[in-house]
């Protein structure tokens, strides 16, 4: 699949965020001079191709209550981590969840990242999601400061 012009505007609208009303689609349907239905299509034609994966938000989590953010920082065998990532992606507490490759230094091998109202909160999040694991060594790295997040921009006007 080629990517058309009404495709690479499609990607321009996404890209530049959801507005905030109660029909997003219906009204990039409208900027775009087509219909709700033929918005949705695209974006399934767009997606099914590979060239995009997912369109998500970036929540910014101080500004809705959630004052602690901790990166779960874990050291999985390698024989469960796969089984272990699985498990974590399902899970509403986990936003982010991936493998890297451990260090000397550095014996961790697994991430997730977890969000609270409090570090307890966080705490108590890291206890159930090692218990559902059956892993036991990790450590929480809490956020000091909330960064401006922007995502990839891949067309342009």
């Amino acid at each position: 699949m080629t990517l058309t012009d009404l495709d690479k505007k499609i990607v321009m609208e996404l890209q530049a965020g959801l507005p905030l009303v109660s029909r997003p689609f219906m009204e990039l349907a409208q900027r775009l001079g087509i219909s709700e239905a033929e918005l949705m299509d695209r974006v399934q034609a767009i997606k099914e191709s590979g060239f995009m994966r997912r369109i998500g938000a970036a929540l910014r989590h101080h500004r809705v209550g959630f004052k602690a953010n901790a990166m779960i920082v874990w050291n999985i065998p390698e024989e469960i981590i796969i089984k272990v990532g699985e498990k974590m992606a399902e899970l509403p507490e986990v936003t982010h969840c991936y493998q890297r490759v451990s260090l000397p230094q550095w014996p961790y091998n697994f991430y997730t990242m977890v969000h609270g109202h409090s570090q307890e909160e966080c705490q108590q999040i890291a206890a159930r999601l090692s218990e559902i694991a059956g892993v036991t060594n990790y450590r929480l790295l809490y956020s000091v400061a909330e960064l401006k997040k922007s995502s990839m921009k891949y067309f342009m006007d």
